[in-house]
């Protein structure tokens, strides 16, 4: 059984008409990560993905600290040893990784998605959040293409997993997925 995700008290979550929210958290964006999740509202889930860094243990134990004083759920990113070491909340898997074996993970599991066949296999993997994007423009993607919301409800229309929406979701704009079937919203920039 699923556990229902803690109720996060945001004005974009309450504008967007989810209880999750999700901040993802790398240093190639954002300079001090750290701070943000000092100042991220109780229950808010970080999603730790700097996969590049050299000093990505030494930092995730930092974030993992942070995480638990202010009663977030640490999330890391495609690295089951790193996330046990850090005694994680749960483990995120790059869409790539969806596709292979299950990760040797007992804990929650939280999945990219950009395509109906990963939404299906991220339901057949008993993942318990699949985060959809992009939903609108983003700063880390310029000029990609978006789902917007119509198509981006018609993608995960009745693939029986949990949905975050990623990308571009700011203040001005969240108030356009109250009708989808949201479990989450997913920021980078939408905390500041």
């Amino acid at each position: 059984m699923v556990k229902p995700l803690p109720p996060v008290r945001h004005q974009i979550c309450r504008r967007a008409g989810v209880r999750g929210a999700v901040y993802i958290a790398g240093r190639e964006r954002d300079a001090d990560p750290l701070s943000v999740a000092r100042r991220l509202p109780r229950g808010t889930f970080v999603l730790y993905r700097d996969y590049d860094a050299a000093d990505r243990a030494a930092f995730a134990h930092r974030l993992a600290r942070v995480c638990r004083k202010r009663h977030l759920r640490l999330l890391v990113a495609g690295d089951a040893r790193l996330a046990r070491a850090v005694r994680a909340d749960g483990l995120h898997l790059p869409e790539y990784q969806l596709f292979r074996c299950p990760p040797n993970w007992s804990g929650m599991v939280t999945a990219a998605a950009h395509s109906r066949r990963a939404l299906h296999v991220a339901r057949a993997r008993g993942v318990d959040l699949a985060l959809v994007s992009p939903v609108f423009e983003t700063l880390s993607h310029p000029g990609a293409r978006t789902l917007g919301p119509h198509r981006f409800a018609r993608l995960v229309q009745g693939v029986g997993v949990r949905i975050g929406a990623l990308g571009g979701v700011k203040k001005r704009n969240s108030g356009r997925l109250k009708s989808l079937p949201l479990a989450a919203v997913a920021m980078m920039d939408g905390w500041k």
